[in-house]
């Protein structure tokens, strides 16, 4: 098959590395497109190559007689440059794909590795052949212009990949595409099949543990908007309406503490606060004392759990426990100012407020909730001044109109 090339690999090595600022240019251009367009919630990473002579060359002897572009010109192929995008979770890879389509004309989507037996040790990945837009080839001109006619067929292999197997695939790269041979030998071959294993199950569980982490935030800010709607209706003397419909849960719930915190949180938003405050309680019975980060966070859920239920003085407690396990937590001395602005302690409510400020200065509602009870003690200044920075730091000016009115009338002028 040599003899079918018209020139030494010594001449076609100059001619193809001539090219290879020409191709990361055009990789460069590609990346900048895939960066602003493809959003995902953990940026992707991204990986250019442009293919190694060697590989190039091995290639190019394969070809057959009518491939193969005669005189001084570079003999193209569709697999010269590629870029890998790489994702940190396995749902990324889809919601990548489904992006790229977007902004790309698609020649082939393939997936690496979906064919092979559960004792092969290949690893899955998606390859995503695009077009090259022309907006991302260099002017064809000087020695770049023999790839004008060819031009119609620049490609690029977008390949996209979690950062597992990312890692397999340079390693596998390493111990088989590069090796003299592949491992024969059945014990090395299932350490390999075993390594592939442990990677994609260590993949699935992240997901997994992103799926929960979703689930749970969730929950949790509904459970805090719920918070915060009952201590709105308090401080405006509004009734407070309880479900009285209540599924009683067994006391004896097993799972792992994330479980039951996720149920307990389920419960409080479902109305099924006695049932919260009891999985609450069970988590803080199984836990070591010593662990003081859990149990400043259990007693902070138990006391939002006491607080909807109208226990203000078992909330209290919870919310000082929690504090007094971790005096970093801002939002354990939020609520317990929440309490005490309930209960007219406003001097108390205003201590904790600032606590809680002075650990983290970025909380719109600290400081809308400090500026109400400044206002009830009649600091009038202090309070416009909190609620100008609440605003500052994006709270809803709809939620301030009914303290900046009060405002208004006490400095004498008008909101119109």
């Amino acid at each position: 098959m040599s003899e079918q090339i018209v020139m030494s690999k010594s001449d076609l090595k100059a001619i193809y590395e001539s090219y290879n600022d020409y191709f990361n240019d055009i990789l460069d251009n590609i990346i900048d497109i895939l960066q602003k367009s493809v959003k995902l919630f953990t940026p992707p990473t991204y990986k250019r190559r442009v293919k190694s002579f060697n590989s190039y060359y091995k290639k190019v002897l394969r070809l057959k007689p009518h491939e193969i572009s005669h005189g001084k010109s570079l003999i193209y192929l569709t697999d010269m440059i590629g870029i890998r995008m790489i994702c940190a979770f396995l749902e990324d890879i889809n919601y990548g794909v489904e992006q790229i389509k977007k902004v790309f004309e698609i020649k082939e989507v393939e997936i690496k590795g979906e064919e092979q037996k559960f004792n092969e040790f290949g690893y899955e990945s998606v390859h995503v052949l695009v077009k090259i837009p022309d907006s991302c080839i260099p002017k064809l001109e000087g020695k770049y212009k023999d790839l004008k006619k060819i031009s119609d067929e620049f490609v690029c292999e977008i390949q996209v990949r979690t950062i597992l197997q990312d890692a397999w695939a340079e390693v596998e790269h390493e111990l088989i595409y590069k090796s003299e041979f592949s491992p024969f030998d059945s014990p090395l071959r299932r350490k390999l099949a075993s390594i592939n294993a442990s990677l994609a199950l260590a993949d699935i569980t992240f997901q997994e543990i992103r799926d929960y982490q979703r689930k749970l935030q969730r929950e949790l800010d509904n459970r805090r908007n719920s918070f915060y709607s009952k201590a709105d209706n308090l401080l405006n003397d509004k009734t407070d309406v309880q479900d009285e419909n209540i599924q009683r849960v067994t006391p004896f719930v097993k799972g792992t503490i994330d479980d039951l915190i996720l149920q307990a949180i389920q419960a409080h938003n479902d109305g099924h606060l006695e049932d919260a405050v009891l999985i609450y309680t069970k988590i803080l019975e199984a836990i070591d004392p010593k662990e003081k980060n859990i149990i400043c966070v259990i007693r902070k859920h138990r006391g939002m759990a006491y607080f909807s239920m109208n226990k203000f003085d078992e909330a209290t407690e919870d919310f000082k426990v929690s504090i007094d396990n971790d005096p970093k937590a801002f939002r354990s001395y939020y609520y317990l100012g929440i309490v005490y602005s309930i209960q007219k302690k406003y001097h108390d409510a205003i201590d904790c407020f600032t606590k809680s400020l002075e650990i983290n200065e970025f909380q719109a509602h600290t400081n809308f909730r400090r500026a109400m009870a400044y206002f009830e003690i009649q600091e009038y200044e202090k309070s416009m001044n909190d609620l100008d920075t609440a605003i500052k730091l994006g709270l809803d000016p709809n939620e301030c109109k009914v303290l900046q009115e009060k405002l208004s009338k006490k400095f004498g002028f008008s909101m119109n």
